[in-house]
């Protein structure tokens, strides 16, 4: 499948800043699920930006600005083919160890409810895939969500929004019964934390998702577990699926903040990102 993406977001860096750099996490890369036929990023500065591969592997652009005032805004255009290979992602040339993302952050807390029922299930060869799988299904009743629900097709980077602004709400409604409230970027997390609990390495995605074949997409964001023997496999919690060839995959991290689309160096805070847009047609 062939998947068109016009991605537009502008953020605020501040007002007095002599000198800043955006980090900008927006660069798919080819890989056994994709191949990138054309990618383009637009930013005041971009044709100066230094591009190298960080830690975890992605395509990263470090681009300088001299005293940036007011917005900024990011445009990014692009085709991507994709291939169906149910999630299966395998090894990738730049991966680090996979003994890297069984480390928790603060993020990836898991909850006991959760992992502690499936701890002694067997954890290896074919029996970790059924694992996996049945540990989405538990993520997915545990925030009340499904393959056919309508918010798994929200963007990713306006949800993270929505639940960090709700953190003490959310609590309030735990404590009386409610279900938490379900977005791609708090049920990645909730999968990443039970993997780590169960010594499995996780780690949070960032990408695009197509609605259809013909329709348009969203920012999005799933995860990835490691099995000895496929290597890095696919899960997307917000679905209750594995990846299909409707998700463009961009970049991988311990967690959210880990692979931000767009961070200012030196941290001045982290971006607001408003106005937000993202246009995809699958072709």
């Amino acid at each position: 499948m062939k998947i068109s993406i016009r991605h537009q977001l502008s953020f605020a860096v501040g007002h007095g800043n002599a000198h800043a750099v955006q980090h900008i996490l927006l660069t798919p890369l080819d890989g056994p699920t994709q191949k990138v036929l054309r990618w383009s990023i637009e930013l005041d500065g971009m044709d100066r930006a230094a591009r190298i591969f960080d830690a975890f592997g992605n395509s990263a652009q470090l681009v300088s600005q001299i005293r940036p005032q007011g917005d900024l805004v990011v445009t990014v255009e692009g085709i991507v083919e994709t291939v169906d290979r149910h999630g299966v992602v395998g090894r990738l040339p730049r991966d680090p160890m996979p003994a890297l993302f069984r480390r928790t952050t603060p993020l990836t807390q898991s909850d006991l409810a959760i992992h502690e029922p499936l701890r002694d299930g067997a954890r290896k060869g074919g029996n970790r895939i059924e694992l996996l799988h049945r540990l989405m299904g538990r993520i997915g009743e545990a925030y009340g969500i499904g393959a056919d629900d309508e918010e798994a097709h929200e963007p990713a980077a306006q949800t993270q929004a929505q639940s960090q602004s709700s953190g003490g709400e959310q609590s309030q409604e735990q404590d009386a019964g409610v279900k938490p409230e379900a977005d791609a970027t708090t049920v990645t997390h909730a999968f990443i934390g039970a993997c780590r609990a169960l010594e499995i390495p996780a780690r949070f995605i960032t990408g695009y998702l197509a609605e259809s074949e013909d329709g348009p997409a969203a920012f999005h964001a799933w995860a990835e577990a490691y099995d000895d023997g496929l290597g890095w496999i696919g899960f997307d919690s917000m679905l209750g699926i594995c990846p299909t060839d409707r998700h463009v995959r961009v970049a991988s991290g311990l967690d959210a903040l880990s692979c931000t689309p767009v961070r200012t160096v030196p941290d001045l805070g982290t971006p607001q990102a408003h106005g937000l847009s993202v246009e995809a047609v699958a072709q």
